[in-house]
């Protein structure tokens, strides 16, 4: 009922605990603070918010048009909603390193268990798009030294993302990944690897973990668990896949109403009322107080 029971410092222990243990943990993208209850019904370790996918959200593209109140805002209902640590996309942490120092910061109080900061140019552009331009070496370690120096929790993961595989080729991401972890990031995300190779040679030149990003349409294949894991993987993201499977739905939805006038042949493949009921925990509400729940759920007894 309400939100999560599970305090921000607890997440932030539970995040640091995935990283250090053997198995892979898998950290789906949320769209909606909704979307966190099938993640965690599921079984997932974590929750993966994406800063492409709430520039979408707004209706706008992944090209660091979002401000931080807007991002640590919606980060913050998504978190609060889950028993689940949550790792949101900070993109260049919206400015100088004084900016990335208070990014961090709005991003504890939001209740988030972590944040990545990238090495790209402001404004940046999607991962896995072509034409990047990143930060030299020098200002990159810096925006990582502030968040680092910023936190309060010394749990909040700090994570740097490095895009730089994209640009100058494999092995300038790997001296990249260095030194980003030399300058204290807790997890490398190398962003846009080629193959199974790339990851595994990465993971084997740190001494951190790393990320794997198995976004659709990108630069990389779609690895199985098991594969990435075999690499030295130690966590995967799927940005926006929940995204882009809802939004596939709604206009194959609409699409039908148009044309039919109706959205009959449509209605088994939605989720019935009963099962969104049981998503947002309506029955608990009742049981807590009957003067704020006062009608029935269907499909439960006595309805």
């Amino acid at each position: 009922m309400l939100y999560t029971t599970v305090t921000p410092a607890q997440k932030r222990e539970r995040f640091r605990e995935l990283l250090a243990a053997p198995e892979i943990a898998q950290f789906p993208g949320a769209f909606t603070p909704l979307s966190t209850k099938l993640i965690q019904e599921q079984g997932f370790e974590g929750v993966y918010i994406s800063g492409g996918v709430l520039a979408n959200e707004l209706g706008l593209p992944d090209i660091g048009l979002t401000t931080l109140t807007e991002v640590a805002t919606r980060a913050g209902q998504i978190a609060r909603s889950t028993d689940l640590p949550c790792l949101v996309d900070a993109d260049t942490g919206f400015g100088e390193p004084m900016n990335v120092a208070r990014t961090v910061q709005e991003l504890e109080d939001a209740g988030l268990a972590g944040c990545h900061i990238e090495d790209q140019f402001n404004p940046k552009r999607c991962g896995h798009l072509d034409g990047k331009n990143v930060v030299d070496t020098a200002t990159a370690t810096q925006r990582i030294r502030a968040a680092v120096a910023a936190r309060r929790d010394p749990n909040f993961v700090v994570m740097a993302r490095t895009d730089i595989r994209g640009v100058d080729g494999f092995d300038a991401a790997v001296e990249r990944a260095q030194a980003l972890a030399e300058a204290g990031a807790d997890v490398i995300f190398p962003e846009a690897m080629a193959d199974l190779s790339e990851f595994e040679r990465m993971a084997a030149a740190l001494d951190v973990p790393i990320l794997a990003n198995m976004t659709e349409f990108g630069k990389s294949e779609l690895f199985t668990r098991q594969q990435l894991q075999d690499a030295g993987v130690s966590m995967i993201i799927y940005p926006v896949s929940l995204e882009r499977q809802a939004m596939g739905a709604i206009e194959r939805l609409l699409t039908t109403i148009r044309e039919d006038g109706t959205q009959q042949t449509q209605v088994e493949n939605m989720l019935t009322r009963k099962r969104l009921y049981e998503l947002v925990d309506y029955t608990g509400y009742n049981q807590f107080d009957t003067g704020v729940f006062n009608f029935e759920v269907p499909g439960t007894p006595n309805s």
